[in-house]
């Protein structure tokens, strides 16, 4: 078997399909907890009077302390950045409340999927129907019956 088919044939399985789709749909779940933390929660948690929490960071350079200075004390992420080294702390903090939450929800998720799991396993399973053999023994013992 040629590598042509051979990878022709992992590819179309089922699992490699299954997989990216989760790939995808989690890209783009991931994207929806980012704006829920981004838009919704971290204003609420932020520190007060700093609207923008991922904005936060030290100064770890003394032209990054001085721009900060010079910039009365309201210097962004990402100027600050481009004037020397920062500890963004604030980012870290947004990145981790993502987590914790996309976590909490796939971990709820997957509760409740087991959960249905266990329901549809305690269900019996429908008796089996009876055998050729059984069905013709079953007419024979019904026939004399009748016949006694």
């Amino acid at each position: 078997m040629g590598f042509i088919s051979e990878f022709r044939e992992f590819a179309l399985k089922g699992n490699v399909i299954d997989l990216a789709v989760g790939v995808i749909i989690g890209g783009a779940f991931g994207k929806i907890i980012d704006s829920i933390v981004k838009d919704m929660i971290m204003p609420v948690v932020s520190i007060p009077g700093s609207v923008d929490f991922s904005n936060l960071y030290l100064p770890l350079s003394r032209k990054v302390q001085d721009g900060l200075e010079q910039a009365g004390g309201k210097l962004s992420l990402d100027k600050a950045r481009e004037l020397g080294p920062v500890l963004a702390y604030g980012s870290f903090i947004t990145v981790a409340f993502n987590f914790i939450i996309l976590a909490m929800i796939i971990f709820l998720m997957v509760k409740a999927i087991n959960s249905l799991k266990r329901k549809h396993q305690d269900v019996p399973p429908p008796p089996a129907p009876p055998t050729k053999e059984e069905v013709l023994l079953t007419e024979i013992r019904d026939l004399l019956k009748a016949g006694r």
